[in-house]
């Protein structure tokens, strides 16, 4: 078993999946993280997005401000990692275009 894994993680999952709307997200991350966790997070989202559009590093680094060490660990975990950016990406990218037709 990972040590991620457990009971209480499960429960942090559970309690963002009940959220229903983007202002209840913004509600609860502003409770539960720093406004820097946060933005942290985002940008490496931007970055995941970025490089599955066949951005390079420095074009990336330039728009984010992330250092090229942050943006390589996103693009192994894009190759490398549990599928969690991919699954995002595809998910939010059909979301939108299905609310947009």
């Amino acid at each position: 078993m990972k040590p991620l894994h457990n009971p209480d993680v499960d429960a942090l999952f559970e309690a963002v999946l009940s959220l229903n709307t983007v202002e209840e997200c913004y509600a609860f991350f502003e409770d539960a993280c720093t406004v820097k966790e946060i933005l942290d997070v985002s940008q490496r989202l931007k970055a995941a997005k970025m490089l599955s559009s066949g951005a390079n590093y420095a074009d990336i680094s330039r728009e984010t401000g992330m250092s090229t060490a942050t943006i390589s660990r996103v693009s192994k975990c894009l190759e490398y990692g549990a599928g969690g950016y991919k699954t995002a990406i595809e998910r939010v990218g059909a979301y939108v275009s299905h609310t947009e037709e």
